[in-house]
């Protein structure tokens, strides 16, 4: 076996030598826990996954590949030359973690580091000069699939491109050259601070995910960090202050202040706030954490319930010398409520009538498993709300239900049966077969529907597993009509494996697997799997089904089909479907807002098919203005406001005011999508209305015979 490090001392003298004035990133070596947690999950890997796949030199390949796309996905970074190297080692990989050595991973992360630290150095040097925007050339936004730079020369060429596309896109943005260089800057040294402060367990987190997402897309590791974040959005609470941060120039900043937390309920702390040093209880020295990366800070706010955090704040109005002041809160439980389900209710004109349509949003299949498993009554669950929200929806008389679905990506695989059975009972939701050919029909533990009326799905390519197990069930049953985009096409259940409790560890060490188990099939004998739920009204997306959704991953499990379960359909809502389709074809057509929303699309698709930008100032000002005033012309007939052209910056380079300003703005815009959901719900239901009382009058008819 080579040696990487043999090659690592030899590139980073290359380096050194035309940046001598820089110092390189620290060197990062794996730890003696990490080695063995690799070795470990190995082992679950390959005896206990839904199809077991051999750590042997076709996996070790296919781990390399990944890891070094991870790394630099548009070959922007490496040289042919670096990536040469790392190949010798292509086959050693799965040798490697069955010894505990990861010294190969290691050293191509190393290797990565000082690249990006050459090229953000290269990228700031060339903010030295003057770019020649009258000159015909291009740059080429997608270069996943291109060769990397052969030569330093090749990379530093690539590079010039890059940066004169940055300040292009600042100067259409109607940026001074001299507020250009320091924006950029900024940008690029900012990019260069965050190679300084990776850490072992950034490298082997990279290097896990590559592993375990070989071995299936959805198949994953969890170190200590990934682990708390999962868990968290699962329950939906943590224990902490209730402030939304956001790293802005080297500082916390306060982003957003959750209603009835501690850090709002003090009066002490505002949006802006810059947070410079955090002190554990009433006493703790206050350690400073300016420039200490956003998720170590936020570790160190977050606690046991009760205990004491202290915190210096810098003022958001304050300059950087300031008037500190120190501030004690105490954590709390708080309530993740933006992820929970939320209601609104839509008035629909269809025809002569008005029809109320109930919508609930649901942006995650959630359950405290936690507190589930202790026997909390009162534990958070998506079907558990729902059940609340469709009882408020009954008492505020709406006529249909549209679950919104758009962008889940699922969850817990139980609350998507639990919610199906909210519609449809203790019917069967589900089909699950296991590694060992087994099939299981699961369903919902419901005497009966919580909803009985007219009720439809929203979905699009980023609904996925529980959404669309819910989304299938209801389609097979005729239940509702299923709106939106193809789904996302994952058919496959996960578990979560602690790797702590099964060695026996007091203190999490080893992290968390989550580990492909089972298949699910829908009902009807099919699969979600690769086709997704294919919805009975196609609405558009601006999603690119090429890069999202299962098809888009090499590694995925076929489709496949089994028996159907014992259930019946209604075919109440498939005969619907012709005139609900002609309505839906009609009402768009003459649809301003929807007419607009194709144009975009289209315009989307061809600038992600062109692949390409013109660094010629003069052919993107005649695109720009092109843009705008297409954007004002819209803005003037819908009596909406103009979104203004690209301003060129990214997120955190905008003030704080400006961002929030956006967010909100977006928030305001019309949902188009959403609004025409709603108007085939309304359609559904004067539909079934008419049916209702056709069979009602035919049902006496009958009798007065």
């Amino acid at each position: 076996m080579r040696i990487p490090y043999v090659f690592l001392g030899a590139f980073l003298a290359i380096v050194q030598s035309a940046y001598a004035e820089v110092a390189p990133p620290p060197l990062l070596k794996p730890l003696t826990r990490q080695a063995q947690a690799a070795q470990l999950s190995a082992q679950f890997f390959t005896r206990y996954s839904y199809r077991p796949i051999p750590l042997d030199d076709t996996l070790s390949a296919r781990i390399m590949d990944r890891f070094i796309k991870s790394l630099d996905p548009d070959r922007m970074l490496f040289l042919q030359a670096d990536v040469d190297r790392f190949m010798s080692d292509r086959s050693e990989i799965d040798n490697a973690i069955e010894r505990k050595d990861l010294k190969i991973p290691f050293a191509i992360f190393n290797a990565y580091e000082q690249r990006v630290v050459d090229r953000m150095n290269y990228a700031r040097n060339l903010l030295k000069q003057d770019f020649d925007f009258g000159a015909q050339e291009n740059y080429s936004v997608l270069r996943d699939k291109e060769p990397w730079p052969q030569s330093e020369a090749e990379s530093n060429e690539l590079w010039r491109k890059r940066v004169k596309s940055d300040w292009l896109r600042l100067k259409l943005g109607g940026k001074t050259d001299a507020a250009i260089r320091e924006t950029l800057d900024k940008r690029y040294e900012n990019t260069l601070e965050r190679a300084y402060k990776f850490k072992s367990d950034d490298v082997f987190q990279s290097f896990m995910d590559a592993y375990s997402t070989s071995i299936d897309p959805h198949t994953d590791y969890f170190g200590a960090a990934a682990s708390a974040d999962f868990n968290v959005s699962m329950k939906l609470s943590l224990f902490g202050i209730g402030a939304v941060l956001q790293e802005r120039d080297d500082y916390t900043t306060i982003r957003e202040l959750v209603p009835g937390g501690p850090a709002q309920l003090s009066g002490s702390l505002s949006v802006g706030d810059r947070i410079t040093g955090v002190g554990q209880g009433k006493d703790g020295a206050i350690k400073e954490v300016v420039g200490t990366r956003l998720d170590e800070v936020v570790q160190m706010i977050r606690g046991k319930k009760g205990s004491v955090v202290r915190l210096d704040i810098l003022p958001a109005d304050a300059g950087a010398d300031g008037t500190h002041r120190i501030i004690s809160l105490v954590r709390d439980k708080i309530s993740l409520d933006k992820q929970a389900a939320r209601k609104a209710v839509l008035s629909v004109k269809t025809g002569d009538a008005t029809r109320k349509i109930g919508i609930i949003t649901l942006p995650v299949f959630y359950e405290d498993f936690e507190a589930k498993r202790k026997g909390d009554k009162d534990y958070k669950s998506a079907s558990r709300d729902v059940a609340k929200l469709l009882d408020e929806l009954k008492q505020e008389k709406v006529d249909s239900v549209l679950i919104d679905l758009r962008n889940n990506g699922g969850g817990s695989l139980d609350e998507a049966i639990d919610l199906t059975g909210l519609f449809i009972g203790n019917d069967p939701v589900v089909q699950q077969r296991s590694s060992n050919g087994k099939i299981e029909v699961k369903s919902a533990e419901f005497a009966a529907p919580v909803w009985t009326g007219p009720m439809g799905v929203l979905i699009n390519r980023g609904s996925a597993s529980a959404s669309e197990i819910f989304a299938a069930a209801i389609q097979d049953y005729g239940r509702g009509v299923i709106v939106g985009e193809p789904s996302f096409g994952k058919g496959t259940v996960q578990t979560v494996i602690d790797l702590d409790q099964i060695v026996h560890h007091s203190k999490p060490e080893f992290g968390e697997l989550k580990v492909t188990i089972a298949q699910f099939f829908r009902v009807n004998g099919g699969t979600t799997q690769l086709r997704g739920v294919k919805p009975d009204i196609s609405l558009p997306g601006l999603s690119d089904p090429t890069s999202i959704g299962e098809t888009s991953y090499d590694n995925a499990l076929p489709w496949a089909q089994i028996k159907p379960a014992n259930y019946a359909s209604d075919d109440t809502v498939k005969t619907l479907l012709p005139t609900l389709q002609s309505r839906h074809d009609a009402r768009v057509k003459g649809d301003p807002d929807f007419q607009r929303l194709l144009q975009d699309i289209a315009d989307l698709k061809a600038q992600r098919e062109k692949g390409v930008v013109s660094l010629n100032e003069a052919e993107r000002r005649n695109e720009a203005t092109a843009r705008k005033n297409r954007f004002k012309a819209r803005a003037q007939a819908s009596d909406g406001e103009d979104p203004g052209g690209d301003d060129g910056l990214e997120a955190d380079e905008r003030s704080l005011s400006a961002a929030i300003a956006i967010e909100n703005a977006r928030k305001k815009a019309k949902d188009v999508l959403l609004d025409e959901a709603a108007a085939i719900l309304a359609d559904e239901t004067d539909l079934q209305e008419h049916v209702g009382e056709a069979a009602t009058k035919q049902s006496g008819n009958a009798n007065g015979k």
